[in-house]
């Protein structure tokens, strides 16, 4: 099976709107590219939750050097991508030669790459791969494991008879503060008939709370800050009718029980 390229997962996980149709559809059916972009997704979080530290150090060419040899990454590239071994740190940002690189400016001419997938071409998307491939320890990357989200309790989502075919996950990941978010993905046969609508529920169904609407078959959802997860243990996504009614309709797509630990 041929796979996308993989700058376009990339500014897909950054949020730029470049994924057509086709590339969607191929999201659904691949598991190999739905997993790197899940991956690059986490690795643009953490990348977002690192802003505020402040200047950060430079790691030691040794690193770029191993970096590459993992990547397989041509000398050009290598040349582009690794800091000058003289050069004082600096805060991190785009060179001024090197012009941005966003949904505008990529190729469409191919989408698609049969068998192996190419090796990343850009900066952007080596700085990515540091945190996916290596984990550097100490300095800088001890800061980014500090602020990364933590899984703590996931689900798989089961299907109601109404909805045969229907599947999904829900895992909660917790910050460096303490606060919750809970991210879900959907896979549906048929589209519903209204909009989907992702919920909190007590084990005994007593009480609920809204989470908001999902658009499309993944999403990340806050979990506001009173709500115990302890007794909130049910994630159900459901079909809602346009009809103004704030309640849950009873036509539960999937749900299933968080497990911690």
């Amino acid at each position: 099976m041929s796979h996308l390229e993989s700058e376009i997962l990339a500014l897909m996980a950054m949020g730029e709107p470049v994924a057509s149709p086709e590339d969607r559809a191929h999201i659904d059916d691949c598991s190999g590219c739905r997993e790197e972009l899940s991956r690059l997704r986490h690795a643009v979080d953490v990348g977002r939750a690192t802003i505020d530290v402040g200047e950060l150090d430079t790691p030691a060419p040794v690193v770029w050097t191993r970096i590459a040899d993992e990547l397989q990454l041509s000398e050009d590239v290598r040349a582009d991508a690794a800091p000058a071994a003289s050069a004082t740190a600096e805060p991190a940002g785009r060179p001024e030669s090197a012009p941005a690189r966003t949904a505008d400016t990529v190729t469409r001419r191919s989408r698609r790459a049969g068998g192996r997938r190419p090796a990343f071409r850009a900066p952007w998307m080596l700085a990515a791969a540091v945190v996916l491939v290596l984990g550097v320890g100490g300095g800088t990357w001890a800061v980014v494991r500090q602020l990364a989200p933590t899984p703590v309790a996931q689900a798989a989502l089961d299907a109601f008879p109404d909805h045969p075919g229907a599947s999904g996950t829900a895992v909660v990941d917790r910050d460096s503060d303490g606060a919750d978010t809970v991210t879900v993905t959907l896979n549906v046969p048929d589209d519903p008939s209204g909009y989907r609508e992702v919920w909190l529920i007590t084990a005994d169904a007593t009480a609920l709370v809204s989470l908001g609407v999902l658009d499309g078959d993944e999403g990340t959802f806050p979990i506001p800050s009173g709500v115990d997860l302890d007794r909130y243990v049910l994630v159900d996504i459901s079909d809602e009718p346009v009809d103004g009614d704030p309640t849950h309709s009873g036509d539960s797509i999937v749900r299933g029980q968080l497990s911690f630990g």
